[in-house]
């Protein structure tokens, strides 16, 4: 299955990764000391076709590699480095990216069982 998604299984597995930051990030807005969190996608997706360590799904240790901590533009004074209006956009376009990556995984799908049912 794999092979016939090619990298486009890989991509939303790390897309769906990249929005559990985001949100976090959201959700950790308040919190003193928090430092927002990303991933370099490109990094990631990179990282995803090397291999990893025994045991660990390269999804895992893509994100692992590219995730990282973002400096906010102008951190609080308790420490916390999430700006929510970035990080909003940021989601948003997130979520965006993860469905025209689920649209084209859905294709592919559909395209397979039109093959094995032959309609």
């Amino acid at each position: 299955m794999s092979d016939f998604l090619g990298i486009h299984g890989t991509a939303l597995a790390l897309r769906e990764q990249r929005l559990q930051l985001l949100a976090a990030n959201l959700a950790n807005a308040d919190t003193p000391n928090y430092q927002a969190q990303d991933l370099d996608f490109a990094a990631a997706l990179r990282a995803a076709g090397q291999p990893g360590a025994a045991g660990e799904a390269p999804v895992d240790a893509a994100v692992r590699a590219a995730r990282h901590a973002r400096p906010g533009a102008q951190p609080s004074q308790d420490g916390n480095t999430v700006d929510a209006e970035r990080e909003r956009a940021a989601f948003a376009q997130a979520a965006l990216e993860y469905r025209a990556s689920l649209s084209f995984v859905e294709s592919k799908v559909r395209s397979m069982l039109t093959a094995i049912t032959g309609q």
